[in-house]
């Protein structure tokens, strides 16, 4: 098998698990549907770009529409976006403004009608059409809104990330890890690719069809990938309102009302004397979904007022403040002698944690020592 062979063969391959894929996200029964259809989309478009490694033998006659199917790439990373904006934030929803992410593919194909499309099956035609200027600037638009939405992206997942430290309590934060490890991904598969096009200029033909298998079996693998993360974690997502704020923009609001600039030292002590009292009393954290705006409606304060407190002037996230009183419970429970009989799954669970690798991450960050390391030594 040479390596044309091969490379078809792989290309193929990651084409049929693409749609597979995409086909399994667009039928599966999930709340949130719109991040489905979105990443389904994706994997589609992914196809369709993918599938030029092979699609050449069958379009021969058809080169328009062949050309039509490479620019169909411009796709890949404004739904990469839109999907991760629909699984961050619960309430996102697609409106007509998204519209303008198609533009770059209605610009690029409004540069290729004149020259392009007008003479593309004249057959001495194709020999110059890797020389003319349009390639050159779709290639380089390419890369400029790549390196936009993958910037887009990591900002997003900060904000996210932000937000759920300071407004929720929920021991995992896989989606936040899933989708940062995707954009990284995607960018260090994006680099290689980035490397292959150079050498398309570079003459070393050998070299170029070497670059493009490697390009399909990193395709096929990611999207391998991407199997395995569904079957082994069913329930990664969980958004959040993306009407929340940071505290950081809410004291700038707070500092305006002249109330609020006037607080005494003393009735911040007394709330978090209050808080911390309420906490410790009622055990509000063993509820392993607990969010500020819960933790507020109980103790009788606005998830805005609560989030200043806890963020700033105890200088804490929520997400720290809440697991803190976890870890001391779980150490109450694993110094207990009468409790030996506890496993230290069952007392995650018990605490309010809901997954080991958190439990284990945050009770080391809090004492130094593994919960069973720290059982053996109490």
């Amino acid at each position: 098998m040479d390596k044309l062979d091969l490379l078809q063969g792989i290309a193929r391959i990651s084409v049929f698990v693409s749609l597979l894929l995409a086909f399994f996200l667009l039928t599966v029964k999930t709340e949130n549907k719109l991040a489905n259809r979105l990443f389904a989309f994706f994997f589609i478009a992914s196809a369709i770009d993918l599938s030029g490694f092979f699609m050449y033998l069958y379009t021969e006659g058809h080169r328009s529409l062949e050309i039509f199917r490479s620019t169909f790439c411009l796709f890949g990373m404004p739904l990469f976006y839109l999907y991760v904006l629909a699984v961050c934030y619960s309430d996102f929803k697609l409106k007509w403004k998204h519209l303008w992410h198609a533009l770059p593919f209605v610009v690029v194909n409004l540069i290729f009608i004149p020259r392009i499309y007008m003479r593309i099956n004249d057959g001495s035609f194709m020999g110059i059409l890797n020389q003319m200027s349009e390639i050159y600037f779709i290639q380089v638009l390419i890369e400029f809104q790549y390196a936009f939405y993958i910037i887009s992206v990591f900002l997003i997942l900060k904000k996210y990330k932000e937000i759920y430290l300071e407004n929720y309590t929920n021991a995992s934060v896989s989606t936040y890890k899933w989708l940062f490890q995707m954009t990284c991904v995607f960018l260090g598969a994006h680099s290689i690719v980035f490397l292959k096009n150079i050498i398309r200029y570079s003459g070393f033909r050998e070299v170029f069809l070497w670059a493009n298998v490697l390009v399909g079996s990193i395709a096929l693998i990611i999207t391998c990938w991407f199997i395995m993360k569904a079957l082994n974690h069913p329930e990664l997502f969980r958004g959040v309102n993306s009407t929340l704020k940071l505290t950081k923009d809410i004291l700038p609001e707070v500092e305006e009302k002249p109330e609020s600039v006037n607080v005494q030292h003393d009735l911040i002590a007394a709330q978090i004397i209050s808080l911390k009292q309420y906490m410790s009393e009622k055990e509000p954290f063993l509820d392993p979904s607990l969010t500020i705006q819960e933790l507020g409606n109980q103790i009788n304060i606005t998830a805005r007022d609560l989030s200043v407190l806890i963020n700033h002037h105890m200088n804490q996230h929520f997400f720290d403040f809440v697991n803190e009183y976890r870890i001391q419970k779980a150490m109450t429970i694993l110094k207990d002698p009468s409790k030996n009989e506890f496993t230290v799954l069952e007392i995650l669970y018990e605490v309010g944690f809901n997954s080991k690798s958190s439990f284990n991450t945050s009770f080391k960050k809090y004492t130094n020592l593994t919960p069973t390391a720290y059982r053996n030594a109490s």
